[in-house]
């Protein structure tokens, strides 16, 4: 492993109070410093712990709007857990606690701080709600953790970026660069806009229209709309739109609101007249519950099982071993944060959260979607992309993923002078 080009030193505006952080009390606990050994790792930051163990909280949504999306999260942490328990390329020991976040930001934010000060965690995978990720984001600054965010809007690495926390999954920009072309190359120039009113929705809403902005100066939006997050009937939104110009309607929302409106819209005759477009439309958990109401609709792909890699082959085999079932991409979210964070231990020879923070920021690596980091700039996961189209399958009813385009991952970045990070 080495690190990247673009590495720099590290800092932070909100690390919180120097005096009596728990990090800075361990620290001075140790003798000012992590100590490393052969064959036996340096002592733990954060919530402390036995000198050689990482206890990883995650928090999933398991109830609440995004509780269907939940299970392949938590599923695909455990195997990564599970994976580095049985490994003998990771000199340590680590175990898991596991909460209900409730899709609700004070929910996870309970919850996390609960496995933080009672469970001992030291590091924090979850989310999936970009609000939610923000939340817990401040938490571990406060708590001084390393967290991987499940939420994609681009300020979980942006605005509200700090130094503890370190995104696998995809986020919005990422997306918008394979999605954004194409559509207004292939789909059509007149662009309706509909978002879930939150901080992913408005991401999507922001970066699509900005990169379509870029690559068509004709782009016409002829409409945009808001609905709350989990609304169940969007006949008055569909119908605004079967009444404009639009040619292309763009979703920014994910998981029940997605399948609804799509549902909804196919059943109204939408789709005769608009193509749909969602930078999550894609997903494993969203084609399962159309069926057929997905087939010639369009999205961005983030993971699809078929990528064809070392490590993404054992991570498909040993999936479908441990659950019978293939893994989606919110699976590979809570399996690739942990993985690559433990990347980041095994490169510091510590667990202490101050040591990793240094080793994995920029640590060039392998992972299931390719040769990776998170960039030092930001902490955001350097994964490629693709533009994807739903199609009938062969056998069965969900649809089908045709891939149609790929962006390598570090031309879907934001350049890190763009990011409104500080760190």
């Amino acid at each position: 492993m080495a690190r990247g080009n673009n590495d720099r030193a590290v800092t932070s505006g909100n690390k919180g109070s120097s005096i009596g952080s728990r990090r800075d009390f361990l620290k001075l606990a140790a003798g000012g410093s992590a100590l490393s050994v052969a064959g036996c790792l340096g002592n733990i930051g954060g919530s402390g712990g036995s000198s050689d163990t990482l206890t990883y909280g995650v928090v999933s949504p398991m109830s609440g709007p995004y509780s269907g999306l939940a299970p392949g999260q938590r599923n695909g942490a455990k195997l990564a857990i599970k994976t580095l328990q049985e490994s003998d390329d990771f000199d340590f020991e680590i175990e898991g606690v596991y909460k209900d976040g409730k899709t609700e930001d004070t929910a996870s934010v309970q919850e996390a701080r609960r496995a933080v000060e009672q469970d001992g965690a030291n590091f924090i995978m979850g989310a999936i709600s970009s609000s939610v990720a923000l939340a817990l984001n401040e938490l571990a600054a406060e708590e001084q953790v390393i967290y991987n965010p499940g939420g994609a809007a681009v300020p979980v690495t942006g605005s509200g970026c700090n130094e503890y926390v370190f995104r696998a999954e995809t986020n919005t920009a990422q997306i918008a660069e394979a999605v954004s072309d194409y559509t207004v190359n292939n789909l059509g120039t007149n662009v309706w806009f509909h978002i879930a009113d939150y901080a992913y929705g408005t991401s999507v809403q922001n970066r699509v229209q900005m990169r379509m902005e870029e690559a068509e100066p004709n782009l016409n939006v002829v409409g945009t709309s808001k609905s709350e997050l989990g609304a169940s009937n969007f006949d008055s939104y569909i119908s605004q739109i079967n009444n404009s110009d639009a040619e292309v309607v763009v979703l920014g929302m994910t998981g029940g609101d997605l399948i609804t409106f799509v549902s909804q819209a196919v059943d109204s005759g939408l789709t005769e007249n608009v193509d749909i477009m969602a930078p999550t439309m894609t997903f494993q958990v969203v084609r399962g519950a159309l069926g057929a109401k997905a087939y010639g609709t369009y999205g961005g792909v983030r993971y699809i099982p078929g990528i064809d890699n070392p490590q993404n082959n054992s991570f498909v085999e040993a999936y479908q071993s441990e659950y019978d079932a293939m893994p989606d991409n919110f699976a590979r979210v809570g399996y690739q944060s942990i993985m690559m964070t433990a990347e980041g231990v095994k490169e510091a020879g510590s667990t202490n959260v101050d040591d990793v923070i240094d080793a994995l920021a920029g640590l060039e690596m392998d992972s299931i979607l390719g040769p990776n980091q998170f960039r030092s700039c930001d902490h955001q996961a350097l994964n490629p992309t693709w533009m994807g189209k739903c199609v009938e399958p062969e056998s069965g009813e969900m649809a089908d993923v045709e891939l149609l385009s790929k962006v390598e991952g570090p031309d879907a970045m934001i350049p890190c002078d763009e990011t409104d990070c500080s760190l």
